[in-house]
């Protein structure tokens, strides 16, 4: 492995420790390398936070203060590497890229260029003109996979949509009836526990008013230590009762309908028309409230209405063991097979979107 992509690597692997808590902003690591010693090293946690760069920043001079180092020598002699390119705008925190050239730092090494406006490049352009050698694009690939969400929507002003279900041996995602309101669990332990997992990753969830309805579910992460999604429902007619347990008010709560009510604390109503393209509609209202990141876990009908209009990024598939022989059939879905996997005697199978 060459010497950048080394360093780079540690970069993505900080950075995904900041996977689910840092939303709005994306997910950034930084290593500060001096005679090819890793002398600094930090992530971005949370946003309104220090950013990457000045937690390895300050890392760094704990560090060599300790051993009675010269800061400003080994500052000018060590290179930092970012895996996105440090910012230059003033928002909750001031920009990274002025601290970098403060600290006279002369060598920058950068994954991803920055897609947000307030950035794009601008970043890169104040380190040039400040007298730095910038080196861009090492490991792209990996540290545009690492913010496919922030990139997403950004580039393309909707969330990164995950689709997400578990069906049967024989193909269904719910049998034909249910002795009470309560999930029908086709996957192990194990499954669920990854599955709540997942919903600390992201920043919501979505399910549509017949799951609701049957299945009464809290939508929370119960099962994994994180933030639990923003619920999102879909309930065109309001038939969900008040007492459901996704309007128990821990959690923001966004409800699509028709005619919307007032809000009321984390209780947010939004308009959907359901004579017009649902999806293109949830991904609109969506970005209206910061969403980067959805994950769409029912039921049928509103998982198939995005794979219809070719409107989903990943999807995870849980197959279980049971048989149903007869039910709700799972969505029908054509994608690029990624990786496939046992848990325990279940099978995960995640897919991407290769047609977008």
């Amino acid at each position: 492995m060459k010497i950048h992509e080394k360093y780079m690597s540690r970069c993505i692997q900080l950075a995904k420790n900041g996977l689910g808590t840092t939303y709005p902003n994306p997910l950034v690591g930084s290593v500060i390398v001096h005679n090819n010693v890793i002398i600094g090293e930090g992530w971005h946690y949370k946003a309104g936070s220090p950013h990457a760069e000045v937690h390895a920043i300050k890392n760094a001079e704990m560090r060599l203060t300790s051993e009675k180092s010269s800061l400003e020598n080994i500052f000018s002699e060590a290179t930092i590497y970012v895996s996105l390119e440090p910012c230059s705008h003033f928002g909750k925190t001031p920009p990274c890229a002025d601290l970098i050239i403060a600290k006279g730092i002369k060598k920058v090494v950068i994954g991803s260029t920055d897609p947000n406006p307030k950035v794009a490049g601008r970043g890169i352009k104040k380190l040039i003109e400040a007298g730095c050698e910038v080196i861009i694009g090492i490991l792209e690939t990996e540290c545009d996979e690492l913010n496919k969400r922030f990139f997403t929507f950004q580039n393309k002003k909707r969330p990164f949509i995950i689709l997400k279900w578990a069906e049967t041996a024989d193909g269904f995602i719910a049998p034909v009836s249910r002795k009470e309101q309560a999930p029908v669990w086709i996957t192990n332990e194990l499954s669920r526990q990854l599955t709540h997992k997942m919903r600390t990753e992201e920043q919501s969830i979505l399910v549509g008013t017949t799951t609701v309805l049957e299945d009464n579910p809290s939508l929370t992460a119960r099962d994994w230590k994180g933030y639990s999604p923003v619920r999102v429902v879909i309930d065109t007619e309001l038939k969900i009762p008040e007492t459901a347990s996704i309007y128990d008010g821990t959690i923001k709560t966004i409800v699509l309908c028709e005619k919307p009510k007032k809000h009321d604390g984390h209780l947010l109503y939004e308009p959907i028309k359901i004579s017009e393209d649902i999806p293109s509609q949830i991904c609109t209202i969506l970005y209206k409230h910061e969403i980067q990141s959805v994950i769409i876990e029912g039921g049928m009908r509103t998982i198939q209405s995005f794979i219809d209009v070719n409107l989903w990024d990943e999807a995870f598939v849980f197959k279980g063991k049971s048989i149903f022989k007869n039910g709700t059939p799972a969505p029908i879905l054509q994608g690029k097979v990624i990786e496939k996997m046992n848990i325990k005697n279940d099978e995960l199978i995640h897919f991407k979107n290769h047609s977008l």
